[in-house]
């Protein structure tokens, strides 16, 4: 199959699939005789592998090394655990990181009623405030910045 049937196949972009190959996890295919690529089923299920992994939001590093260990079925699988354990901890941190910027945003968002104008905006005004280094409901200002931003405002 051509490259526009592998990526209807996978539902990869056509630059994604160059760029895997670029990059080591996708072998280059065999060329047919008018030049053009020719992929079999072997690139269909290691790109079907990347994908499934890239949805899981695995680094293309550790997505190698997976690579690396399915080609070597006897391999000891305490590396994968490991690596898997690693890829949940980041997807922790993001998720820790993104219930803070979610009350820092309802926090934001307190701050203001429906059906005002933006002069008397409280929303606005948080962070015009935040901007001019004054605390504001969703951060606190930092001493030091916070005089650095007003000076640069002034």
């Amino acid at each position: 199959m051509r490259i526009g049937d592998l990526s209807r196949a996978t539902g990869v972009d056509v630059d994604t699939i160059r760029y895997y190959e670029k990059a080591g996890l996708l072998p280059p295919p065999a060329r047919a005789p008018n030049g053009y690529r020719a992929y079999g089923t072997a690139q269909l299920e290691r790109l079907a592998f990347i994908r499934h992994c890239r949805a899981l939001d695995m680094p293309l590093a550790e997505i190698a090394r997976l690579l690396d260990f399915a080609a070597r079925p006897q391999a000891d699988c305490g590396d994968i655990n490991q690596l898997i354990d690693a890829q949940l901890a980041r997807v922790r941190a993001r998720l820790q990181s993104l219930h803070a910027l979610e009350k820092q945003l309802a926090a934001l968002r307190a701050r203001c009623d429906t059906g005002q104008i933006a002069a008397d905006c409280g929303i606005l005004q948080e962070l015009v405030a935040a901007a001019h280094g004054e605390a504001c409901a969703c951060h606190t200002a930092k001493d030091g910045k916070a005089a650095d931003l007003r000076q640069a405002w002034t």
